[in-house]
């Protein structure tokens, strides 16, 4: 391991990459000390995005995958099944095929769930999908990424690198990614990128050399039952790897980074990896990086507008670096990137007003979101926001106050619930409350229902007004629905 410098991080010249495991055993019947492979496995919840990805990497290693999921089709049932998947959908579950070995389940999976049911009457090992990716993980040199948001972009970014400098990689990220095409993939013998989920605490399973965090900030309390203990989370995340980067721009990020001599990067006089010059036009964002030590900054062109970005970018160079793509060609390779789905997304135009969407849902991401906005020609922003969930909402409604500053009209929804029962006194009317009680003169409307937020938007927007939909639940349908009015008013 390279020294320490003096601000405590270290530099890009470490040691060199670790390559990958070769001549590990293949994915193994737990407590099989002959290594049984997992011949057939069978994935419930198949087709979210989360045990979808787990069912394309083990389909794409050679394991023949099975499935059922409650929903009659989702966006990623089509993708399994043209890899030979064998997708089952609706109410009625099929009864686990005597050839299945194993069982993959989700921290959503009920116990009495049909397949897990049938696996322990007969003896098959039940996984959880974080043991069958700290599996996967096991197999091939391991980037994980996490932090409390930035962290689909900036996987997006990393696979995105390394594909395009031949390197072959594996993917795992929460959206698709449009240059790739896919939003999971086994890929070949280069390093696989996972989005490492900190929400329940299963990032601590994957079996990673490199770790990345973007940044760490209170979420998921209610897992993990204080912001401390989400810190000392993120704490051991880094310490199981061999190599780390952290964003020296965070406070909690950095300060860990400091601890566990991380490569730092961001704005910070102090990053291994500095941010320089950026630049916002309409076409995106540009900036230099300079390395320790190396006075020349080396270019950096986005499609992609937002600081945020910029820092999101960075990470992605800083590890494809670590694991052995060359600065310049690692800043390159992001010229063509596009963006994930709902991260600043364009939407199309109604009304004469762009329309963008965004999966922010915590505090700081909507401000960051709203600047990005704010970068657009100097455009009137209108803001609209659902908050996520009842919980997060009581939480953490009143950390909005200062977060919606530089929209020019803004308007709330009520929670979605995301599985969550409604908890009294909990709705969208904390989070306006919130922002009036910080600026009474902000103009904010409550609008609960979406049809509500549909109406407001046609009598509100411009021509050349920006109109950004915030959070991650179906307010992401509203860009459609306008873009149908406003095609029929033509």
């Amino acid at each position: 391991m390279p020294e320490a410098d003096r601000t405590g991080g270290r530099g890009l010249s470490g040691p060199a990459p670790q390559a990958p495991r070769a001549g590990s055993t293949p994915l193994a019947k737990a407590g099989d000390s002959d290594t049984e492979t997992y011949a057939h496995v069978f994935v419930t919840n198949i087709g979210g995005a989360g045990m979808s990805a787990v069912a394309t990497l083990l389909a794409e290693r050679g394991h023949a995958v099975s499935g059922h999921d409650p929903a009659e089709t989702t966006p990623f049932v089509a993708p399994l099944r043209a890899l030979g998947v064998d997708v089952a959908t609706g109410s009625e579950q099929p009864a686990l095929d005597a050839e299945v070995t194993a069982v993959v389940v989700s921290t959503a999976t009920p116990a009495d769930n049909p397949a897990v049911v049938d696996a322990r009457g007969r003896d098959l090992p039940v996984l959880h999908r974080a043991d069958a990716l700290a599996w996967l993980t096991s197999e091939r040199t391991t980037v994980s990424v996490a932090g409390t948001h930035g962290k689909t972009t900036t996987s997006a970014m990393l696979a995105t690198i390394l594909d395009t400098v031949g390197v072959k990689p594996g993917w795992v990220v929460g959206a698709p990614i449009p240059g790739l095409r896919r939003s999971s993939a086994w890929g070949g013998d280069g390093p696989l990128v996972v989005e490492a989920d900190e929400s329940d605490g299963t990032f601590l399973r994957l079996a990673t050399d490199v770790a990345v965090v973007t940044n760490v900030e209170p979420d998921h309390l209610e897992h993990y039952g204080s912001f401390e203990a989400l810190v000392e989370a993120f704490r051991s995340f880094l310490a199981n790897a061999e190599q780390r980067v952290v964003c020296a721009d965070d406070t909690f990020a950095g300060e860990l980074g400091q601890e566990v001599r991380a490569v730092r990067y961001g704005t910070d006089p102090s990053a291994d990896v500095r941010i320089v010059d950026p630049v916002s036009t309409a076409e995106g964002l540009s900036f230099g990086l300079v390395q320790a030590g190396s006075p020349e900054p080396v270019p950096v062109r986005l499609q992609v507008h937002g600081m945020h970005n910029a820092r999101n970018a960075t990470a992605a160079v800083t590890a494809a670096v670590l694991v052995g793509v060359p600065l310049v060609d690692a800043a390159a390779a992001l010229d063509d990137y596009v963006g994930v789905a709902r991260r600043f997304e364009a939407r199309g135009e109604a009304f004469g007003a762009t329309l963008v969407d965004d999966y922010a849902h915590l505090p700081t991401e909507v401000a960051a979101a709203i600047a990005a906005a704010r970068e657009l020609d100097g455009r009137r922003v209108v803001c609209v926001f659902q908050p996520h969930r009842y919980s997060r909402t009581e939480a953490h409604g009143r950390d909005f106050a200062s977060a919606f500053t530089e929209a020019d009209l803004l308007a709330i929804t009520d929670v979605y619930a995301a599985g969550e029962a409604p908890r009294p006194g909990v709705s969208g009317k904390l989070v306006v409350d919130a922002v009036l009680d910080a600026d009474p003169a902000a103009q904010v409307a409550y609008l609960p229902h979406l049809d509500d937020v549909v109406l407001w938007l046609r009598q509100t927007l411009r021509p050349g007004d920006v109109c950004l939909t915030l959070g991650a639940g179906d307010l992401t349908t509203v860009p459609t629905r306008l873009v149908e009015l406003s095609t029929r008013a033509r």
